[in-house]
């Protein structure tokens, strides 16, 4: 089992910054994948980004793409999602998930049916 739970949500403007944080617990010692998705008010969830647990591979949906920043600290056992550039259109609950195992390839880690594990969720509100 693993725990996550996330941090550094909060209201911003549109332009501003924030830094997500990922706090993992439990079987920390396995190696996985670690996603960000989030949730906007009457709207599925969709993939943000993810890492892989080396931090040599990273992928971002289109609309993130050069504002965004995945990484991670194993050390620490802690990811992180900076977000620079906020639009209101940022706005959502940003959650981050962990996938266990072996690598399956950059897209299997789009889909949050492969993920495992999830945290609560971080409220990221941008106001215009």
């Amino acid at each position: 089992q693993v725990q996550l739970v996330e941090s550094g949500g909060g209201l911003v403007q549109a332009g501003g910054s924030l830094r997500l944080s990922c706090a993992a617990s439990g079987r920390t010692s396995s190696s996985y994948f670690m996603g960000w998705f989030r949730q906007a008010p009457g709207k599925e969830r969709e993939f943000v980004a993810h890492i892989s647990w080396s931090g040599t591979i990273t992928y971002y949906t289109d609309s993130v793409k050069g504002r965004f920043t995945i990484s991670r600290d194993n050390a620490k056992n802690t990811g992180y999602l900076i977000v620079n550039s906020l639009k209101p259109k940022d706005t959502a609950v940003y959650y981050c998930a962990a996938s266990m195992g072996y690598y399956r390839g950059s897209s299997y880690y789009t889909e949050e049916s492969h993920y495992d594990y999830w945290g609560q969720g971080t409220q990221v509100t941008v106001s215009s």
